[in-house]
């Protein structure tokens, strides 16, 4: 049981939080629904993170004073965007809180977490609820209010992270523009990756993956993958001004830096000024930089200015985007990395992340399709559960003609991917695609959830299970031996290629196995394997 931690366990904490906050960073971003040009958040918040590690990794002490005020630096140098900010200004409540200790203990710990949400909503000028500050506040709230009911971080932690989730879950009740797209709060979803980093560094859990990332993309083309083009009379100040302040002068006070955010909420919106009397780190959206930089000039020098021209940045952008036009698109949901990048090889221009585990809404299929810049699209639903909420999509979206395919799996999907001509009719695409559908058979292979009796077969929990689209045609206690089952169950004589797409939790070289027999009980046929990535399913089988 650890009932503290040390300089070197927070360390270790902060590094592995930044690796697991990477490896989530394209799920994160993918959550982003904001129209403006400030990037990602999940770009965003993996640099603010990795900029705290940077400096981290530079630091030769152990001592917890040390490691907190090289991450609380390194993080506000680093902080990109609105969300790298907020979670720099977490990080800095946090760490500031638990500097002088010489170990950190449950209610220290706990006193930090609320300290960082206090700090946090300090940094902003108009907290919104249903953000990542939303969830950081409930977590902090939370860790105080039981801090005494435990002993360990082994048991505190979990509690923590599952406050956490359910504040994330909570968040699109709270935020219209959330509910409406069908996700929840990408910033707060970034924060939870950082408690539970913490948690994993501390129970000896080993997080794979690297902290190198690459520069993210320029405003337009990360606008273009994940927000609609934004009006350009919704752009009240065109200016995004950033700047730090440094060689602070002395006769400046906490009060003098105040003054300075009260004096840029008069010049403009999306103020944030934060920092001590060492480094401020300025953010401004403004008609008037050459003002804002001039109030910052009474209190010290200025460094790194960047100022960008948002309206130039949205011009940009709907002339790329009216030039990048098409007559006809793809929209598929999917439900794992290696499927997306299937969909994506045969051209499909949109990706719903979703599925077995989390079907999407008819909101947020339509807020895709309107995102693609298309006159048609095509849906692929992908699910039997789907195609109904695809349907309703239908008379949400705008200006577009919306034809859902309806595929009930992933083989389906593809082999009406397949069958999508650019140079045909929409019409003709329809029906082509439609009768794709019959050209393949499709399998999925699991597990049982509970203990039953359906389709002949007596199940227990934990049974590995074979299916197609409407009954269950194999079980047994070996992945290997009902995927051989299934696959005899399923196969017909015309059949010529069998593939299998393998999941999260299979291994490649167990994929192979099962391949290799295959092959050899089926010399007539083609027998491939593709990685997946997919939850819940083992193996998703397709033959043609």
């Amino acid at each position: 049981m650890q009932k503290t931690f040390n300089g070197a366990m927070l360390k270790n904490m902060i590094i592995t939080a930044a690796k697991l906050l990477e490896i989530n960073r394209a799920t994160i971003d993918s959550l982003n629904v904001f129209p403006v040009p400030d990037g990602d958040t999940g770009t965003n918040m993996s640099l603010t993170l990795q900029s705290a590690v940077k400096e981290l990794l530079s630091c030769n002490s152990n001592s917890i004073y040390d490691i907190a005020e090289a991450v609380s630096k390194g993080a506000l140098r680093g902080a990109r965007g609105n969300s790298g900010v907020i979670l720099s200004q977490v990080l800095r409540g946090f760490c500031n809180t638990i500097k002088e200790a010489q170990a950190v203990d449950i209610k220290l710990f706990a006193s930090a977490v609320q300290n960082g949400a206090k700090v946090a909503y300090g940094a902003v000028s108009k907290p919104k609820e249903g953000t990542m500050l939303t969830v950081a506040r409930e977590v902090g709230e939370h860790a105080w209010t039981v801090r005494g009911k435990f002993k360990d971080f082994e048991t505190f932690l979990p509690e923590l992270i599952k406050k956490g989730e359910e504040s994330v879950e909570k968040t699109p009740e709270l935020l219209p523009v959330l509910k409406k797209a069908g996700v929840v709060d990408a910033g707060g979803k970034g924060l939870m990756c950082l408690y539970e980093g913490m948690y994993k560094a501390l129970i000896g859990e080993e997080v794979g993956g690297n902290i190198t990332v690459s520069e993210p993309k320029s405003s337009s083309e990360t606008l273009m993958d994940h927000a609609d083009i934004m009006n350009l009379g919704v752009i009240e100040f065109a200016y995004c001004t950033e700047f730090f302040i440094i060689n602070i002068n002395k006769k400046t006070t906490l009060a003098d830096i105040e003054k300075l955010r009260e004096k840029l909420m008069a010049l403009g919106d999306c103020v944030i000024v934060i920092g001590d009397l060492e480094l401020v780190k300025v953010h401004v959206h403004t008609n008037k930089p050459g003002v804002a930089l001039s109030y910052a000039l009474e209190l010290g020098e200025l460094d790194k200015v960047k100022i960008e021209n948002m309206l130039e940045q949205n011009r940009e952008l709907k002339k790329k985007y009216e030039a990048e036009k098409k007559d006809m698109a793809m929209l598929a949901v999917s439900v794992g990395e290696g499927i997306s990048d299937i969909f994506r090889d045969l051209t499909v221009d949109g990706i719903i992340e979703g599925g077995q585990s989390m079907n999407p809404s008819a909101s947020s299929i339509a807020d895709a399709a309107q995102r693609i810049n298309a006159d048609t699209i095509f849906v692929l639903p992908n699910n039997k559960n789907i195609i109904l909420a695809a349907e309703q999509a239908k008379s949400l979206v705008e200006g577009k003609t919306i034809h859902v395919i309806p595929t009930k799996n992933i083989p389906q999907g593809f082999s009406a991917a397949l069958a999508f001509n650019p140079e045909v009719s929409a019409e003709e695409n329809k029906a082509n695609m439609i009768h794709a559908l019959d050209n393949v058979t499709a399998g999925q292979v699991t597990y049982a959830v509970r203990t039953t009796k359906i389709d002949g077969f007596s199940l227990k929990e934990g049974d590995i299970i074979g299916l197609d689209n409407k009954k269950i045609l194999a079980k047994g206690d070996n992945v290997k031996k009902v995927v051989i089952d299934l696959v005899a169950k399923l196969k017909s004589m015309s059949d010529e290629i069998i593939t299998l797409y393998y999941g999260e939790d299979v291994k490649e070289e167990d994929a192979a196995e099962i391949q290799a027999e295959l092959q050899e009980l089926y010399p007539e046929c083609d027998v491939e394997i593709n990685y997946g990535g997919q939850p819940i399913y083992y193996y998703m089988i397709a033959l043609e």
